[in-house]
């Protein structure tokens, strides 16, 4: 088990791709405390699977958008399990606004759903990764490299996630903590759930492996880029999109 003995961090890990990724790393043998911003009911049953599996994992309610609140979030993980050695930062919003409509206010949501968030878990966590360093994941979008209409401010907040990464992982480095993102595409969720099906399947027509993303594809390369196997790769957005993306 690639994640073992290890102690593991996801936001927005009660639903979809945040969900799949905490079954997986547990399934890899970290523990995994799982933050959630209102629906008790699914952590729970996140909580439920990860057990039934033989695996250990906690749930706590956080707004991590809130400093303070990511702040307090962290000191919690750290009081019950005693460290901290990833992070997966996958909390986030998606609201779609065409470019006429956009105000102050969806900006403001987006951007500190999507990348306040990441910057304050970072900045909570990263002074209790042990000397031997940590994995940082981020979750950013295919969006930043192909934006379509209705999207701008969400792709925006989404490459901000990505120069995230990239910037801190050169701060971080030299403590032995890599930071990565990772940019899906369509992926099958609540989230996606309203994407019209003209869209879905044009989306499948223009994808070279023939479907829509699974949550357990995003959390199969999370868990990589979680584990000692992406120790040489550091400030990077991988792709994980079925080939849809025109970026090399």
């Amino acid at each position: 088990m690639k994640c073992a003995n290890k102690v593991a961090i996801v936001t927005g890990g009660s639903r979809g791709i945040g969900a799949a990724i905490a079954r997986k790393l547990a399934a890899e043998g970290a523990t995994v405390a799982i933050v959630y911003k209102s629906n008790a009911e699914q952590a729970k049953s996140v909580l439920d699977t990860i057990a039934n599996a033989g695996g250990t994992a906690k749930a706590f309610a956080a707004d991590v958008t809130d400093q303070s609140a990511a702040q307090a979030t962290i000191e919690a993980v750290v009081k019950h399990f005693g460290r901290i050695d990833i992070l997966i930062n996958n909390a986030g919003a998606l609201e779609m606004r065409n470019f006429g409509d956009i105000d102050n206010g969806h900006v403001s949501r987006l951007f500190s759903a999507n990348m306040g968030s990441v910057l304050n878990m970072m900045q909570a966590a990263a002074p209790h990764f042990p000397p031997s360093g940590g994995r940082i994941v981020n979750v950013s979008t295919n969006l930043i490299y192909s934006p379509r209409p209705g999207t701008a401010i969400y792709a925006a907040s989404k490459a901000a996630v990505s120069v995230l990464t990239n910037a801190f992982a050169k701060e971080l480095g030299a403590r032995g903590i890599t930071v990565n993102a990772v940019a899906p595409s369509m992926v099958s969720t609540d989230m996606t759930a309203a994407t019209p099906e003209a869209r879905r399947q044009a989306v499948i027509a223009s994808t070279p492996a023939g479907r829509i993303g699974e949550p357990t594809d995003i959390a199969d390369v999370v868990a990589f880029l979680a584990s000692d196997d992406s120790r040489w790769i550091t400030g990077r957005t991988m792709l994980a999109d079925g080939g849809l993306t025109d970026a090399l």
